[in-house]
This record gives C-alpha cells, structure tokens and sequence, in this order.
C-alpha cells in the first residue's frame, strides 16, 4: 500500500465516513422495508442478507473513518498520532468497496422478487453500475 500523504488521508477518510453514514443509513431503511414487506424465496433471502451487508459494512467504515481522522489530527494526544494508519486505512477501504457492492448487488438482486423482467432491469442496472464503479477505482496499466 502506497503511503499517503495524512492531510490527504485524513480529508479523505473525513468524505468516506460522510458517504457510508448517508448510505449505511439507506440501506438499513431498505433492509428495514424488505424485511417487513415479508415476501419469501430466495430472491428475497439474497436481497435482505446483501442490504444487511452492505448496512454493516458502512457501519464499519464509518468507525474506521473516524478512528483515522482521529489518529491524523494534528492535536490528537501523542499516543493516538504515534499509531500506525495502515489498519484503519484498510478496514475503511475494504469496509467501502464490501458496502457499495453489496449494495449494488442487493440493488440487483431486488427486481427479482416482482418478476423476470424487473430483475433482469434491476440486475443489468446493478451490473452497469459495478462496472462503472470499478472503471473509476481500479487502476489498470
């Protein structure tokens, strides 16, 4: 891993966390409505265990994010700044990709539970969107 410069690391982390709590949260309400709409099958099992993932996921980024802005501030206590970021970091990096696939995934999987043919839109849009997703994240040489 590439060390980062921790002004940039820590506004980094900072927009992350912002991200994950905004949609953390909008997966935890749609998990909240999958689960109370009450319909059975596999579609929905796979929907609901994908929104909960992605719900957990963005809860642990946003700890993650936060214990790094913590540990980059410039007035943090010495043996906060003396911790080594390479932890964090990964959890938060790791925590954001599992969420937002899971999401994307839970996204796809959705329209399956009213029909085939809303879950091939929803799967082709879900699939669309990973696609996308990687194309500005992975680095190819």
């Amino acid at each position: 891993m590439n060390e980062l410069n921790p002004a940039y690391l820590s506004v980094l982390a900072e927009q992350l966390a912002s991200i994950s709590a905004f949609l953390g949260g909008f997966a935890a309400t749609y998990l909240g409505t999958l689960i109370i709409y009450r319909p059975k099958g596999l579609a929905v099992t796979l929907t609901i265990s994908l929104a909960a993932s992605s719900a957990v996921a963005f809860v642990v980024t946003v700890v993650a994010a936060t214990m790094l802005t913590a540990m980059l501030h410039p007035f943090a206590p010495v043996e906060v700044q003396q911790s080594s970021p390479t932890l964090p970091q990964i959890i938060m990096t790791l925590g954001f990709a599992l969420g937002a696939i899971c999401l994307l995934a839970s996204l796809g999987s959705s329209g399956w539970i009213k029909s085939r043919t809303v879950g091939i839109l929803t799967t082709t849009a879900a699939t669309l969107g990973l696609f996308l997703m990687l194309l500005m994240t992975v680095k190819i040489n």
